[in-house]
């Protein structure tokens, strides 16, 4: 019983898929937040567009 305890603990291969799931969710995050950005300001660009439009 011992040794299963010991080969549990020292298997990497569930260690490393984990530590590649927590960068890809940093990665996703950092995305959804730079283009929340990217559509806010693209939405504001197109009202003041649409605005001059309007009022010319």
């Amino acid at each position: 019983m011992r040794a299963f305890f010991r080969k549990l603990l020292a298997a990497e291969h569930g260690a490393t898929a984990v530590e590649y799931g927590l960068i890809i969710s940093l990665i996703v995050l950092a995305m959804v937040s730079v283009l929340t950005e990217v559509a806010s300001k693209t939405t504001g660009m197109w009202n003041h567009v649409a605005n001059e439009v309007t009022n010319h």
